[in-house]
């Protein structure tokens, strides 16, 4: 579900006339029932007028799609902006861009993805912002009938406008580089950088036809996971997690292998609703810890 979209004049157009955070709170109340609060609502306006910046060039086209607050299909996650269009072949691309307002970060040792920030008014585990827009990537590259039968490419980043990057930062520790390379972040002072980025993607708009054409597109069925688990164990990836699912992930990680060192036993449990990951989130804790020679069982039951 797309809570808003447009073409690129049309979302400058908002921006100028300082509309487009209220354009957007009345289209989730109108779609999804829900009030927007107010820190939400202060985000949209200060992330928003920097993507304002970002797209007032003559070079990205004015015709390129536009979506803000695309929910993924099957789950609770939103993504910031996409921008679609034709390259110079005249393929089909998207680009995702996660929106972050932080400040400053912490690398976490040892934990794979994951920084430390001031978030939700607390300091937080969370998941790199390149992993986040790469796993997004995956969500639909995998998942959506039309993309696939289309061949649309989606490429992503994240944009840290608030975020004074510096020699040697935490933002570029080498456990990142993997989630970099397929998903660059850009920081505050690099808006060019950003604006290249997209133009190599995008040189003609399509009046939002890719991104109705993903929005419209068939969800096809999850991957077996029984078919699944010999793959996995190999080394490749099914299961892409998402944001917390990876932060679960990580920190059962850790557990196990404290319990290996102290040979203490510990509980962990995960709780969420229908739909929230935890099945992808127990997969690939099987494969993992397996292939680490401990000893794993799956018992699934409804």
């Amino acid at each position: 579900m797309i809570i808003y979209d447009g073409i690129k004049s049309d979302f400058l157009t908002s921006v100028e006339n300082d509309t487009i955070a209220v354009e957007i709170e009345t289209n989730i109340y109108n779609k999804m029932k829900r009030h927007t609060a107010q820190n939400e609502f202060r985000a949209w306006e200060n992330s928003l007028e920097y993507m304002y910046k970002v797209l007032t060039d003559k070079d990205i086209p004015s015709e390129a799609g536009i979506a803000i607050e695309y929910n993924i299909p099957q789950t609770s996650k939103r993504i910031d902006f996409i921008i679609s269009g034709y390259d110079k072949q005249d393929k089909a691309n998207v680009v995702i861009i996660e929106l972050k307002q932080w400040s400053q970060i912490e690398h976490v040792a040892g934990e794979d993805a994951l920084v430390e920030t001031y978030t939700g008014n607390a300091k937080r585990k969370v998941v790199h912002p390149s992993y986040q827009a790469w796993s997004y990537a995956m969500l639909i590259q995998d998942y959506n009938e039309s993309v696939q039968l289309e061949k649309i490419r989606i490429y992503s980043c994240a944009y840290l406008h608030n975020y004074r990057r510096q020699e040697d930062d935490p933002l570029d520790e080498e456990q990142y580089k993997l989630y970099l390379e397929e998903s660059p972040a850009f920081t505050r002072g690099q808006v060019p950088k950003l604006r290249n980025f997209i133009k190599n993607c995008i040189m003609t708009g399509d009046n939002t036809e890719i991104i109705y054409m993903i929005d419209s597109g068939k969800i096809r069925p999850s991957k077996s996971l029984q078919n699944a688990i010999a793959s996995m164990l190999k080394g490749n990836r099914e299961f892409i997690m998402v944001d917390d699912q990876k932060v679960v992930y990580e920190e059962i990680i850790a557990l196990s292998q404290k319990c290996m060192q102290d040979h203490k036993k510990r509980t962990v449990i995960v709780q969420g609703g229908p739909g929230t990951g935890k099945s992808v989130v127990a997969i690939n804790l099987l494969a993992e810890l397996t292939k680490r020679k401990q000893y794993c069982t799956y018992n699934f039951s409804r």
